[in-house]
């Protein structure tokens, strides 16, 4: 290519009467060879399939043009358990330019509760936005349903959930929701807060036995046999925060963990 340019400059200055069939030949040739590489460059780009953005991986957000740093807060991000719902979400979260969102956002497939979302508040929603709050234990799938972002499969996930508990006994409860974001829980706890508690009797971590123990969120199977040997090799558990010293328990996990454990019968 440089030796064309400088062939040009050179040819650019030239009179008519000095241009030969050869010189004329010889140019159209550059230009062939030009448009050749051009082509070549066009066709080894790799071509972008719609896909979700939720799921970009370090070599496919590499293909995309994004920078480490970039990916990085992507992955860190989904980490959390936290989701992209929109481009704007992705920008945010990642941070990349305006050219390259535009070039990838075209691409971005969502989930179908996502892409069929209102774009404008129904009448039912804009009611609720201005209703007092309400029981979470006694919310229907219409009045979640009413809360902006959340879907059908969503409000079916709440349900499902609750009665899994048997109810929630707070609020944060919603965070274990799968595939609630944190906004989508914050939404919800500006029309729902828990107002009558399940009656649930707490089990006593120093007499129960490891099926029981099982049946508490966060708490699998081997959890609950680390907490019995725990409890063995220290005579008893006198304080909920000496948990923390298990694995696979962490202080997220505590809190929901007390939520249905005690150290005596009272």
């Amino acid at each position: 290519m440089l030796s064309w340019l400088l062939y040009f400059s050179r040819s650019y200055f030239w009179t008519p009467e000095q241009i030969s069939d050869a010189d004329l030949e010889n140019f159209e040739l550059q230009i062939d060879s030009l448009r050749k590489l051009k082509l070549q460059e066009l066709e080894e780009k790799p071509e972008i399939y719609p896909f979700n953005p939720n799921y970009i991986t370090d070599y496919k957000g590499y293909t995309l043009g994004m920078s480490p740093e970039e990916i990085d807060k992507l992955l860190r991000f989904r980490e959390k358990n936290e989701w992209i719902n929109s481009a704007e979400d992705f920008q945010k979260v990642t941070g990349v330019s305006d050219s390259l969102l535009a070039v990838l956002s075209p691409y971005f497939k969502f989930p179908e509760w996502v892409t069929k979302r209102e774009q404008k508040p129904s009448a039912k929603k804009a009611n609720l936005e201005q209703a007092p709050v309400s029981d979470l234990n006694k919310a229907s799938f219409q009045e979640l349903m009413a809360v902006s972002d959340i879907s059908e499969e969503l409000a079916k996930r709440i349900l499902s959930y609750r009665k899994r508990l048997g109810g929630f006994l707070e609020d944060n409860q919603l965070y274990d929701v799968y595939g609630l974001s944190s906004a989508q829980v914050r939404a919800l706890k500006t029309h729902f807060t828990v107002l009558t508690k399940p009656d649930i009797e707490k089990l006593n971590v120093n007499t129960a036995n490891a099926s029981d123990l099982a049946t508490i969120p966060y708490i699998t199977f081997e959890i609950a046999r680390d907490i019995i040997d725990y409890r063995t090799l220290h005579e008893g558990v006198s304080n909920l925060d000496d948990l923390l010293k298990i694995d696979g328990i962490t202080a997220y996990k505590l809190d929901r963990i007390k939520l249905y454990l005690s150290t005596n019968q009272n």
